[in-house]
C-alpha cells in the first residue's frame, strides 16, 4: 500500500497527538466491530424475536452502519493527521450525531421487539 500525499506535506506532528488520533481510530474501529458483531448476535441467537424480514432489515442496517463507520474511521483518521501536519484547526465530522441516532434507533427497536417478544 502506498503512502498517502498528505504525509508529504507540513511537518511532523508531536507524536504524542498522531498516537492520540490512532487510538481515536481504533476506538472507532472497535464500535465497528461491535456493530456488526451485534447484528450477528441477534440473528443467530434471537431468530424468534421478530418476524423474519424485521430482523434481517435490522441486522442488516447494523452490518451497514458498521462497515461505513469503519471506512469513515480511516478517513477522519486521515483528515486529522493531515490537519495536524499543516497546522489547521481540526474538521468537523457529523458522523457522530448520525451515528447516535443510527444506534439509538437500532437500541430502541431492539428493546421493543424484547418487551414484545417476552
Amino acid at each position: 500500500m502506498r503512502e498517502p500525499a498528505w504525509r508529504k506535506t507540513g511537518s511532523t506532528p508531536d507524536y504524542r497527538f498522531s498516537l492520540a488520533n490512532e487510538t481515536t481510530f481504533l476506538a472507532w474501529i472497535r464500535t465497528s466491530l461491535a456493530l456488526i458483531v451485534g447484528a450477528l448476535g441477534i440473528d443467530q441467537l434471537f431468530p424468534d424475536i421478530a418476524p423474519a424480514p424485521l430482523r434481517i432489515s435490522m441486522c442488516v442496517a447494523l452490518a451497514i452502519i458498521g462497515a461505513a463507520l469503519a471506512v469513515l474511521a480511516y478517513r477522519r483518521w486521515g483528515q486529522m493527521e493531515e490537519a495536524m501536519r499543516n497546522n489547521r484547526e481540526l474538521p468537523f465530522s457529523g458522523v457522530m450525531l448520525v451515528m447516535t441516532i443510527g444506534v439509538s434507533a437500532a437500541a430502541f427497536i431492539l428493546a421493543v421487539l424484547l418487551l414484545a417478544a417476552r
